[in-house]
């Protein structure tokens, strides 16, 4: 268990992957995710993808990298922060 932790918190900070704020997947507001990861994206160094793209895959690698053990409410927001991302780059929403 302990090596899947490190593998994934050693992608997050030393992958090409973009530079977060910390503790931005905690935050219980879909809006200010968005927002932190669109920020993040814009602004980073670190990234080989446009920001859309670059933000959408953290948030997705975030969501499977806990599986089960992320609870119903916490994915419920993040999923929710996936439309806020969305629309947040003016993109359409997704049914």
């Amino acid at each position: 268990m302990t090596a899947k932790r490190k593998w994934s918190a050693e992608v997050t900070e030393h992958s090409d992957a973009m530079d977060l704020e910390e503790h931005v997947f905690e935050s219980d507001d879909a809006r200010k995710i968005a927002t932190s990861l669109k920020r993040s994206a814009e602004h980073s160094d670190r990234r080989n993808a446009e920001p859309f793209q670059s933000a959408m895959s953290m948030l997705n690698f975030y969501i499977n990298r806990a599986g089960k053990n992320l609870p119903q409410e916490r994915r419920k927001v993040l999923e929710e922060a996936k439309d806020e991302l969305r629309a947040a780059f003016g993109r359409p929403k997704q049914d």
